[in-house]
């Protein structure tokens, strides 16, 4: 099997990008896949088997068309590139927002990726800005355009978990929907205004408080349990038991910041601890350097931690 270099045309940009402060980048990329990566100008020349070759490209590739975006490249995104390489898979499973590609960012959003597409049931815990809840939308939403599913159904605890919803005005819908709104916008940013309208009418895109699931039995559908830090543990075994045939579930929260007016009886910890090691359940813990919002959020996550650390409070 020919071990003769491929050359890769790249420009200025992606070829530091691949090679990285100190050739960090490519050192990574040599080890990933075994072969040995050289930038003689104009490009990048990969050496090894033909196999290994066509991984390392794919990953090259991959890299290179985040750097000719304008986006900077860290070692998460060589991981991630990596990852998606040797997977076979590809950012283009996700649909294409407003803004562009949905694509993960971090180690640990790649990570979330893979487990939505393999398990039936996701926890995704984290801080604020991990792109927990963007990105179930998004994949619920590539679900149910391809035809995957037949409903997208969002549900998440209201009004501090306690679901007390009769003071607002209009229907069910006009009750949560306040509640609703990262979600709508993610939802808004993938399918577009006119296309979630319809969606939404024809009962294809659902939304309802975790209490309104109760009874049913939800079969062919996605579901995202938003906010679930909120849900007590009665409301988390019951949502957790709604899933039917066909059925696939993500729940999201961060365990730091539960509004409930008894702290234990969150029943998301309570959940992840139970299932943790049961077949077919995924379980991606987010940090503060998967935070890809300002990079002010990650700092002052960073400092909450710090704080509850020095207090001697774990969560």
């Amino acid at each position: 099997m020919s071990r003769a270099p491929e050359f890769i045309h790249l420009s200025d940009a992606a070829v530091r990008a691949v090679a990285g402060a100190n050739s960090r980048h490519a050192a990574l990329i040599e080890d990933a896949f075994g072969v040995l990566v050289e930038t003689p100008g104009g490009g990048v020349s990969v050496s090894g088997d033909a196999k290994a070759r066509a991984q390392a490209k794919k990953a090259v590739q991959l890299v290179a068309e985040r750097a000719d975006q304008g986006l900077d490249i860290a070692e998460a995104d060589i991981r991630v590139a990596i990852g998606q390489a040797k997977s076979g898979g590809a950012p283009g499973a996700l649909p294409v927002g407003r803004r562009g590609q949905v694509a993960p960012k971090t180690a640990a959003q790649a990570r979330y990726l893979e487990a939505l597409g393999n398990c039936e049931l996701v926890f995704g815990l984290g801080p604020a800005g991990t792109g927990k809840t963007f990105l179930a939308v998004a994949h619920g939403a590539g679900l149910l355009l391809r035809g995957e599913v037949d409903r997208l159904i969002v549900s998440r605890p209201a009004v501090e978990a306690g679901e007390r919803l009769g003071f607002l005005p209009g229907d069910l819908t006009e009750k949560v929907d306040p509640y609703m709104a990262p979600v709508w916008e993610a939802l808004t940013d993938i399918l577009g205004a006119e296309q979630l309208r319809r969606r939404r009418e024809k009962g294809e895109i659902e939304v309802a408080p975790i209490a309104f699931l109760r009874g049913r039995t939800l079969s062919h559908a996605f579901i995202i349990v938003d906010e679930a830090q909120n849900a007590t543990r009665l409301q988390m075994k019951m949502v957790l038991t709604r899933i039917g045939e066909g059925a696939r579930m993500v729940v999201t929260g961060d365990p730091t910041q539960i509004d409930l007016v008894n702290p234990n009886d969150s029943g998301l910890a309570h959940a992840v601890g139970l299932l943790d090691d049961v077949k077919g359940i995924g379980i991606i813990r987010f940090s503060a350097e998967d935070v890809v919002r300002h990079p002010l959020v990650e700092r002052i996550v960073r400092a909450y931690d710090a704080d509850a650390a020095k207090r001697g409070r774990s969560f």
